[in-house]
């Protein structure tokens, strides 16, 4: 059995490790045209075969509702980052594709976002890297596809 007091401490520090990178990192939006929801929508479409990604696939990727995932993406339609389609294979589904524009303001915040986290992780070396990828994923529940 797990010590409980032990659980809660990692917990504890991993939340505030978490915190307080994601604090620093969020800086990368502040001037950007992108808040960072936005470019977690355009990270999941652009990860995607042809730029596309059915509209549940990318509210699984968010920490948001489905509801206000779906008012974002019609923000960023109305914005020109995005267009959105029925899904041909699902006709309850949505398709979301990144227009040009929205994949030149992603690339163009991915450079700065990814030198950013990359710079806060090095203090951990490649091996420890690889740990903590492993143990933050045997922490969340596996998702269905």
């Amino acid at each position: 059995m797990t010590d409980r007091r032990l659980a809660i401490d990692a917990w504890e520090s991993l939340f505030r490790a978490q915190h307080e990178i994601f604090e620093d990192i969020s800086r990368d939006f502040d001037d950007s045209g992108l808040l960072q929801a936005e470019y977690d929508v355009l990270l999941t479409v652009s990860r995607a075969p042809d730029m596309t990604a059915r509209l549940r696939d990318i509210t699984r990727n968010m920490l948001i509702s489905q509801p206000s995932v779906s008012r974002l993406v019609d923000r960023m339609v109305t914005r020109g980052l995005v267009s959105k389609c029925a899904d041909p294979e699902d006709g309850r589904g949505t398709l979301v594709r990144a227009t040009e524009e929205g994949n030149r303001v992603f690339r163009s915040v991915a450079a700065v976002h990814g030198r950013s986290i990359a710079e806060r992780m090095k203090s951990l070396d490649d091996a420890e890297l690889r740990t903590l990828l492993r143990l933050t994923a045997k922490l969340r529940p596996t998702q269905e596809d």
